[in-house]
């Protein structure tokens, strides 16, 4: 199983998110998802918007999940870090 750190970054909350869905991940591994996801609006969003697309893709009946399921690209997370500074300044 891969490792999560200690006080996950959005890139592990992204890179972790279909174990975290599926309830995969250890219960250390698990609280420090959960604890970044207190604090990063970002993120909480961002599983809701893929949780959204997982509940649209089985309403269609596809049967495997859907491209969101791979990785983010790294110019989206920096995408998002950069958003999030500006906003907090």
């Amino acid at each position: 199983m891969r490792r999560l750190v200690f006080g996950a970054t959005c890139r592990e909350v992204s890179e972790f998110l279909l174990e975290y869905l599926e309830g995969d991940l250890l219960a250390a591994q698990r609280r420090a998802f959960r604890r970044h996801l207190f604090w990063c609006r970002d993120c909480v969003r961002y599983i809701e918007s893929y949780r959204r697309t997982l509940e649209l893709a089985r309403q269609t009946g596809a049967s495997e999940a859907p491209d969101a399921a791979l990785p983010v690209p790294e110019r989206l997370v920096r995408a998002i870090l950069a958003a999030k500074r500006a906003g907090d300044g």
